[in-house]
């Protein structure tokens, strides 16, 4: 179906529309053997709140961006490359029904989708496009992944310390280790993560401890459960804010 569609005058028609809601400051996403799988508005876990945010799978990449004019427009645009994508289905709590996490190497994080049936379609797409890449590439599932981060509004006091309470002035930071919410004395410490930046990023001192010493960092859950902590919902940077805290 796929192999069949790559060249095909539709295909390239739909892709170009895609390009054209993105516009110049989109990257270009027309390659030979590309197709357009599918594309719908999902609801996507950010650090300051959920926002609908238009994704468009393909069978080697999933893009996403900002809708600015539904149909029409859309920007900043992220481009993720699928032979580095996990997923794992999230369950319901509340008003976040039907999620599932999108897990790369680089950026994770939690989406939702309006049905049950909706999220069952994407997952099943998104599984059967990755598999399909690992086969004819030879290579193996990716093993690492990057933290999903807790919310900002999920934590009113340090996840570590649990002393230090979050106002206008002792702001929050995020761990790029193990996605926590942490105060400043427990993040003044950074540590490369070559997955992530080229550059040293900000940790916890609990994950800077165990990265220096070479140790092994307990493994955090990637699903929600609001009695853990005051929650773990859990997310990635927000698009729209600055995201070096």
């Amino acid at each position: 179906m796929v192999d069949r569609l790559a060249n095909s005058e539709a295909n390239s028609k739909r892709i170009g529309v895609v390009e054209a809601c993105f516009g110049t400051a989109g990257q270009p996403l027309a390659i030979p053997g590309r197709v357009l799988i599918g594309e719908g508005v999902l609801t996507k876990l950010c650090r300051k709140r959920p926002k609908a945010r238009q994704f468009f799978l393909f069978n080697d990449i999933l893009v996403y961006g900002n809708i600015v004019i539904q149909k029409k427009k859309y920007n900043k645009q992220h481009i993720i490359p699928l032979e580095s994508v996990t997923i794992d289905t999230v369950e319901d709590e509340g008003d976040l029904r039907n999620g599932w996490l999108i897990k790369t190497p680089t950026k994770s994080f939690a989406v939702y989708a309006a049905t049950a049936t909706e999220k069952s379609e994407w997952m099943s797409h998104i599984s059967k496009c990755v598999s399909d890449l690992l086969e004819k590439s030879g290579k193996s599932p990716t093993g690492e992944h990057a933290a999903v981060w807790v919310p900002d509004s999920e934590a009113t006091v340090c996840m570590r310390c649990q002393k230090m309470k979050f106002t206008p002035v002792n702001r929050r930071h995020h761990c790029r280790k193990c996605g926590f919410v942490v105060c400043g004395p427990c993040s003044e410490k950074k540590f490369l993560l070559p997955s992530q930046s080229s550059k040293p990023v900000r940790v916890c001192e609990f994950c800077y401890k165990q990265l220096s010493t070479g140790g092994t960092l307990p493994s955090r859950s990637d699903s929600y459960s609001r009695s853990e902590f005051s929650s773990n919902n859990i997310s990635d940077d927000d698009d729209d804010d600055d995201s070096s805290d």
